[in-house]
């Protein structure tokens, strides 16, 4: 495996669908890093997030999608206003959050995400 950037990037734009997840995780709150035992677990829809980065840092809410094409999550409590009235959400990067709560009842959820 190389380390160079542009292979590094190379791999993520050209990740097949099933190994896109690894892609879209996220830390665990203190709470759930000792309850889980692991750092990060990929970000489901329904897991509740807290962003700490960025211009909604702060903000709380449940994760709507998950889109595994542009790598983004989307968050109810996360919208722009646009010049006519309506909102419309805006598109997270999962490194800029925390999981708060996380559905557990999927075992292999915890299984799979690795040593980490």
């Amino acid at each position: 495996m190389s380390i160079q950037p542009r292979k590094q990037r190379k791999a993520r734009y050209n990740a097949p669908a099933h190994a896109r997840g690894k892609y879209l995780s996220a830390s665990l709150s203190k709470d759930l890093r000792e309850k889980v035992g692991k750092k990060s677990l990929p970000v489901r829809s329904g897991d509740k997030v807290r962003v700490v980065r960025g211009d909604f840092k702060g903000h709380e809410g449940e994760v709507l999608t998950v889109d595994y094409s542009s790598y983004k999550v989307t968050i109810e409590e996360v919208t722009l206003a646009k010049p006519d009235g309506t909102s419309s959400f805006l598109p997270v990067d999962p490194s800029n959050l925390v999981i708060i709560e996380a559905d557990l009842k999927d075992d292999r959820r915890i299984k799979n995400k690795g040593d980490n």
